[in-house]
């Protein structure tokens, strides 16, 4: 099948639109120009919601002292978005941590630097522990008012995308490619397949083993989401030669070492699979099993081991089909 293949640079990853051509008899643009629109509608998401840009409107609503911001369409879905993981999560993906990761060391955009060695990290990490949600659960005080058109929440509660801005990037890309027989929208390892024609055509996606470096495993999948989180890309030292890393433990404010350092999620979308995979991670082995075990996954251990979890097809690669680049760690 005829696909056009379109790789670029935003929200501080590699993002992948692979779009088939539609047929003679379609209204459809050319998968070039859908593509094209693709990009333009990630860049501007990028531009609106990265907490790293100081003209972001996210970073606006964060610096605004009111406790009712007008905000855009966009934002508003973010912030619906993020409370949707937290729901889904019971509170390990907490988008309201934006004072906690900070204070970690994670404020300014890694995006092209170079990770302190996994390895190296867990050789000095704390005790293995799941992370817990935040006693106070303040990410149910952070909401909208569609009608008034409004972000609503405490004055200073911070909002982060971190935890929900990349699969909902590629849902609301994918929603637009309706209609195109085969697709694939990839935002930094948060991947939407869908199309009539992927159902049929399946696509491989590889998926990165993070302390290796090696494709593991390989998952046929012709329709939903697929994401990975880990811990293998943003590996920092602090002042005091601390490993840290940017997934937190909502209770704590620290990062967390769960004996778990990757987590592979299938999902309905690419935003539940990014949240099902983070909550996997930062559950640790038991709670990930509970987690993965109704739409699949895998878990890779603080010792490599790769265990896979619920209904998932997944085997040892080889060269085959139509391959999609190994999923690297979500942000």
């Amino acid at each position: 099948m005829n696909e056009h293949d379109l790789t670029f640079e935003a929200m501080g990853s590699h993002v992948r639109l692979l779009i088939g051509e539609p047929g003679p008899e379609s209204h459809l643009p050319p998968a070039a120009e859908a593509a094209a629109a693709g990009r333009r509608f990630v860049e501007d998401f990028d531009a609106a919601l990265s907490r790293f840009k100081p003209a972001s409107e996210l970073s606006a609503l964060n610096e605004d002292p009111r406790e009712r911001v007008p905000a855009s369409p966009l934002l508003r879905r973010a912030v619906r978005a993020g409370t949707w993981a937290a729901e889904l999560s019971g509170g390990l993906v907490d988008p309201t941590l934006l004072g906690e990761i900070e204070r970690v060391g994670y404020v300014s955009s890694r995006a092209g630097l170079a990770g302190e060695p996994l390895a190296d990290a867990l050789a000095t990490a704390p005790a293995r522990r799941p992370a817990r949600p935040r006693p106070d659960a303040r990410w149910r005080e952070l909401g909208t008012d569609e009608e008034a058109g409004e972000v609503v929440r405490p004055p200073g509660l911070g909002f982060d995308t971190g935890g929900s801005g990349k699969g909902l990037a590629a849902d609301l890309v994918a929603a637009s490619l309706r209609g195109y027989p085969r697709f694939v929208v990839d935002c930094g390892g948060d991947i939407r397949i869908g199309g009539a024609g992927a159902l049929i055509w399946p696509y491989e996606v590889f998926v990165e083993h993070p302390l290796s470096g090696e494709r593991s495993h390989r998952i046929r999948l012709g329709f939903g989401g697929i994401a990975t989180s880990g811990l293998n890309v943003r590996i920092w030292r602090d002042e005091d030669g601390r490993h840290r890393h940017h997934l937190l433990d909502p209770a704590t404010g620290e990062p967390a070492w769960t004996g778990l350092v990757g987590a592979t999620a299938l999902g309905d979308t690419a935003l539940e699979a990014e949240t099902l995979a983070k909550a996997a991670l930062l559950s640790g082995p038991v709670g990930g099993r509970r987690l993965l075990a109704t739409k699949g996954g895998l878990m890779v251990h603080d010792d490599g081991a790769v265990e896979s979890v619920g209904p998932i097809a997944a085997a040892r690669t080889t060269p085959a089909g139509d391959e999609l680049e190994a999923l690297g760690a979500a942000a």
